[in-house]
Order: C-alpha cells, then structure tokens, then sequence
C-alpha cells in the first residue's frame, strides 16, 4: 500500500464506511495516515467523588440514587439523575438521551466520566460517557487517540482502518537524512507516523508529534521561500503616479486617517511608483482601518488607466466589500468602476461580468478564489489586493497573479503575529503595520467567568436582543462525539433555545455545512433575521456584522488568546458598545491568570506576544490554537521554537551542495498539492 491507495483495499471498508469516511476528505491510505488524532485520553482510576475538581475530566464509580427526572424543553429532552458513592453525591445531566432511562436504573452502578462543573455550591457531570467496569478496565493505562468525527463514523472505526493502513503501508526510505534528523531531535518517519496515532507513552506522542509539525514547516517555508526567490526585484511593468484622485477622497472622508494609516498609504504609494513590483503585507488589528487603505491604493490603479482585484475568503466578505466599494463610488464619485465574482452567480451573471473584465469597462473586481477561475481574462491587472491572504492557497496567489504580467500585490491581515515570528513566516514580504485605532472607537467590555455564569450570560444576551443587537456563542466542536467533554454547536443551540424566549432567532454555522447554507446562514446573520449565530471558530474572519455586540465564548480556556482576540474582532464594528464572556471550564488560577490577559487588553500585539510567552510543550495536544495557518498539527505559538528551527533547516538545505539533501529536496519538488495544502501568509 501507498499513498494513493484506495482505503476500500482495507478489510472492513466498503462503500457505506467509505462515504462516511469521505465526509472527513478521507479516501486513500495517505489521507488516512495523515488524518492525526485530534486530541489523546488517557484513563486514570476512577475518583471519588468528594475528591472531584471543578473544570478536570475526570471518572468516578457511583450508584444511581432513585429515579431518573426527565423534562422536555420544547425539541430538547434533559435526564437528570443523582449518583452517589461512599465519599458523596453528583448530579448528571444528558441531553437528547431518552434511552438512558432504561439503563440508569435505581440501584445499579456505572463509571461515569467527563468534565466536573459548578452549579452553585453543587458540582454536576453534564453528558459524561457510561462505561461498564469491565470495558473501562481495558482502557486504563493507554493513551487513546481520539479523532475529529461525523455521524455515522466512531473513534473505533478510525483506530481499526489506521492500525491496518500501518500493518500493510510501504514507507520506503526516509527522505529526511539522518544528519537533519539527528540534529534536530527528529524520530524516523515510519515511527514516527505509528507513535501519533498509537503511542506507548507520552514522551513517543511528544518526538512524533515533533518530527511531523517539523516536516509541516519545513515544508511550507521551503515552498514559500521558493515562491518568493522567483518573485523578488520583478520589473515594475505598471509604473504609476500619484493622482489627485485619492487626495480627493481622502479630503471628503468624514474623517482623518491615523498616523499609521497615513504611513502604510505613503509607503504603497512609494512602491507603486518605483522601478520594482510591491510585494507588501499590511498587517493590522481589528478595527485599526485597513480596508480604507486597500481602496485608496485600488482608486490609484484605476486613475492610472489599469484594473485591480480584491479577493476575500468568503462570498459574504466579498459581497459587503463590494458594497462598500459602490457606496464611494456613489457617495464621493471616485473613478472606480466595480464588478462582483462569486461562485453562487449564475452562469448568465458570471458571462456578463467576465465580458466586463475582458473589455476594461470594470476596473476592479472584488470575489472569492472565483476571480482566478481560468474564464476570466483581465485586460490590464495591475493590482491584486487580497483581504486575510492567509486563508489561500500559494498555489490560488500564483494564479491570480499570473493573470497580470507582474501586478502588484498587496496583502491586508489581521492576524497579530510577534515580531520574531513575523520575519520568518513573512520572509522577504515588506511590512506595514498599522497599530493605532481610529478615534472614537468604544473598547469591547470584557469578562472572564466559569460554567456557573451561563445562566446570567443568557440573560444578557437576551437583554440585548431585545435592544435590537445580536449576538454570537462559539464552541470548540461541531456536534457530539468529536470530544463530548467539550460544548459543540449542534447541542448547544438546542440547549440556547430553550433557555432564551422562543421568538429570539438562534440559528449554528460550522465548517461541515456546505458552501451554499454557510453563506446562506451569514447572509441571514447580516440581514438580521438571525439574533444568536451559534458556530466554531469558522466566523473567526469571513463576516462583518456591525449590530452584533455580544460575543460569547465557550471551553475559552482551548483556545489561543490570539485566536480568542480574533474572534473578539467580530464584535465591536459598530455605534453600540460590546461585549466578549469568555466561558471557561476549567477555573484553576493558571488557566484564569492567562485568560485575564484579554480582560486587560484588547491590544492584538500585546495577546500575541504574551500568547507567545505562556505557551510551551505541555499544551500540544488541545483545540487547534492557530487557526488561521492551515497546519494539520503544527502551532506557530505553542510550536515557535520548532518554526524557528525549520528556518534554519530551510536555509541550510537551500544553500546546500551535493547529494545530502538530494533526496530530500526531489520529495519536496514532487509533493506540488503542499502548493495548494499549505495556505501563504
């Protein structure tokens, strides 16, 4: 077996397990290999229940005390039981479980195991898993993989399929040299890949785990490095001249660019004007004012006689982009004439536009990865601004600017990333920062709270849909299953349903649905049809809803306070003042103390550089921290020191001679999908 191999070749598979595999975008041996535990268990003996801590995973073996209480809440039915032991009692709360009634019967005992919480002076177990004593007994001293799921698909059908692809897999020789491997502390491939999914113990998870985030970096800043030696010092093929066109605009805005803003603009001014294509990232927080500088750099291309693009991640930040470029157009009469480009056109739209584009009568085109489809023919693009560039392919950049000769390009993030980490992730890219906000901006409310809380977020939340605002909940997971100590979005709208009044709107967004009913959801949120979006991290960029004021996160303590500050970003967009709870699960001062480094500061640069020093090797096996980087496991904050050594690595093979890294570099030539894999940044 190899990569290619059909997973149907394994025993146990046929077509019904393959589409379920399929909706994970399994179909071959390689993607199955590769398809890395989301996160481990390991099974310790079962604690008493008066030795129980609020916000630990835990499991105790307790006696079910009288009769299961059963309420229906409108769709969702909610079992509550009390258990106890020689030490006390617990209550247990299940949702969407009738059946458990059969089987928690008075007198009978069980291991019950999940996450500890406050409700007042109680603690409770809410959807904890019931084990027989036999069945927990098995799994005690082993490290379980557990994978990210769909329904239909178990943790042990993945752990079956995984253990026969490694019986039957050829691995070949190993294309990272022994002198790379032994000076970076990296495992042999072939053990590597067997310790991530089935490790004896946690030191082999930790090297596996090292050797495949190592081979992740090395990897896309090989491919990054190579990209940008192809396009440093191209010849300057739109050279153009200030007009007075963005002075005009600039002069009728209702307000005066920042000092930064006034920086980044002067500094593409300069690089559009010199001998030298731009290659420049304007990095910024939320909020600081990026957009504005993208549309004066777009009016210059068009007062120059050239067209320019701008391609977002999504068709509804591309559609309110669009927007936002006609109301200029229309209000201060700037010279920029624009077309829409999104997937869901129809093909008599999409025939219209190309024409368009084709001709020069459109001067800019704002889309999603549509503006690079191979029908669209520009007459002069000159420049191509993409908005949270992170989010594409290398491969989708190279295409769209091959669509010019050499335009332009332009890169607007908001993604706050620490200096030291910056130069090796950005290269060569030249960087303007944009670090102050506009005046007049209100500062998020922010609070950091335990489980208990919940009851009075409900209401605030439901105080300030009646205001006329909305809101957004997060959870880490998508539905029950995945990890069902954590809150998942499927579950929990049921839960927010119930507990808000039944004319409050509560709608979920997650990145299972497909591309149609996401942007359909978004574009429901945006019009206000839609008061609470309960979703992953999927809206992290992607939506603009300036009348949302309430942001409420779940399980805060799994995710990255960068990644927490992005998600904060969705707030805060408008007139009314807003407000972020983050809900944590674990109340332990460790986990507190880095949480109230948000309530302290909504200065993006600040969380990114204390997110940098708080993490380290003891929380690699969590929530994806990082998001924004399309790594399967790498982290650039928890993992800084392994990207730090990839650069080196990087460098020293480029700069290489002879045939150490001969091998190495005709794996990495032929491996072109990491071109489309590994997203830019």
């Amino acid at each position: 077996m190899d990569d290619s191999t059909s997973i149907l070749e394994l025993k146990g598979i046929g077509e019904k397990s393959q589409k379920l595999f399929a909706k994970v975008n399994i179909s071959t041996v390689g993607e199955l290999l590769r398809y890395y535990p989301r996160d481990y268990e390991t099974f310790r003996e079962p604690t008493p229940i008066a030795q129980t801590k609020t916000g630990e995973v835990c499991a105790i073996l307790a006696t079910v005390c009288g009769t299961v209480n059963v309420k229906k809440v409108r769709s969702l039915t909610i079992l509550n039981v009390l258990v106890r032991d020689s030490s006390g009692a617990m209550q247990l709360t299940f949702f969407n479980m009738p059946f458990l009634k059969n089987v928690l019967k008075p007198g009978s005992i069980h291991i019950f195991r999940g996450r500890v919480q406050a409700r007042g002076p109680a603690a409770v177990m809410e959807q904890p898993r019931l084990y027989k004593q036999e069945e927990y007994n098995r799994y005690l001293a082993f490290i379980q993989p557990r994978y990210a799921l769909t329904k239909g698909l178990t943790n042990q059908a993945v752990q079956k399929a995984v253990k026969q692809a490694l019986t039957y897999y050829v691995f070949g020789e190993d294309p990272y040299p022994e002198s790379l491997r032994r000076e970076y502390g990296l495992p042999e491939r072939r053990e590597a890949m067997h310790n991530m999914h089935f490790p004896a113990s946690y030191e082999e998870l930790v090297k596996a785990r090292r050797r495949v985030v190592f081979e992740e970096f090395f990897s896309f800043l090989f491919f990054l490095r190579e990209n940008k030696e192809q396009g440093r010092l191209l010849e300057n093929e739109y050279r153009m001249i200030e007009t007075a066109d963005t002075g005009r605009l600039l002069e009728q805005l209702p307000y005066r660019l920042t000092g930064a803003q006034q920086r980044a603009w002067q500094e593409i001014c300069r690089d559009m004007c010199s001998p030298w294509c731009m290659n420049r990232l304007v990095q910024g927080d939320v909020g600081s004012g990026k957009t504005i500088i993208a549309v004066l750099a777009l009016l210059m291309c068009a007062a120059n006689g050239y067209q320019g693009a701008l391609m977002a991640p999504t068709e509804v930040l591309a559609a309110q982009h669009y927007e936002g470029v006609c109301e200029y157009a229309k209000k201060y009469h700037v010279a920029l004439k624009p077309v829409l480009l999104v997937g869901s056109m129809t093909a008599r739209e999409k025939r219209e536009t190309y024409e368009k584009i084709a001709s020069g009568e459109a001067n800019l085109v704002v889309g999603t990865h549509a503006v690079i489809q191979e029908k669209v023919r520009f007459q002069k693009l000159a420049l191509v601004v993409t908005d949270e560039q992170h989010r594409f392919g290398v491969r989708q950049r190279e295409v769209l600017a091959e669509k010019g000769k050499s335009p332009h390009v332009l890169v607007m993030s908001a993604t706050p990333i620490p200096r030291t980490l910056a130069i090796i992730l950005y290269g060569d890219l030249q960087v303007s920062v944009i670090d102050e906000l506009p005046a007049g901006r209100q500062p998020i409310k922010n609070c950091v709270v335990g489980t208990s809380y919940r009851p009075q977020a409900y209401r605030f939340i439901e105080k300030e849909v009646r205001s006329g605002r909305q809101a957004y909940v997060i959870c880490p997971m998508v539905e029950q299953g995945e990890m069902d100590e954590l809150e998942n979005v499927m579950d929990y709208a049921e839960k927010l349903r119930s507990a808000l009044p039944g004319d409050i709107q509560v709608a979920t967004l997650h990145g299972k649905m497909r591309p149609g009913d996401k942007n359909r959801i978004m574009e429901e949120y945006a019009a206000h049809n839609i008061d609470v979006l309960v979703s992953t991290t999927v809206i992290e960029v992607g939506i603009n809803v300036p009348n949302a004021t309430v942001m409420m996160v779940e399980n805060a303590e799994r995710f990255g306070l960068a990644q927490l500050h992005q998600l904060r970003g969705r707030v805060g967009r408008g007139a009314h003042q807003s407000y972020c709870i983050f809900i944590s699960a674990q109340d332990n001062r460790e986990t507190m103390e880095r949480l109230e480094i948000l309530n302290r500061s909504n200065d993006g640069f600040f969380i990114a550089s204390e997110d940098l020093k708080l993490r380290g090797p003891g929380d690699l096996f969590g929530i994806r921290q990082s998001g924004e980087f399309a790594f399967r496991m790498g982290d650039i904050y928890t993992d800084a020191d392994i990207l730090k050594q990839a650069s080196q690595a990087v460098e020293r093979v480029r700069a290489a001679q002879g045939e150490e890294y001969r091998q190495l570099l005709e794996y990495l030539r032929g491996q072109d999908t990491l071109r489309v894999d590994f997203r830019t940044i």
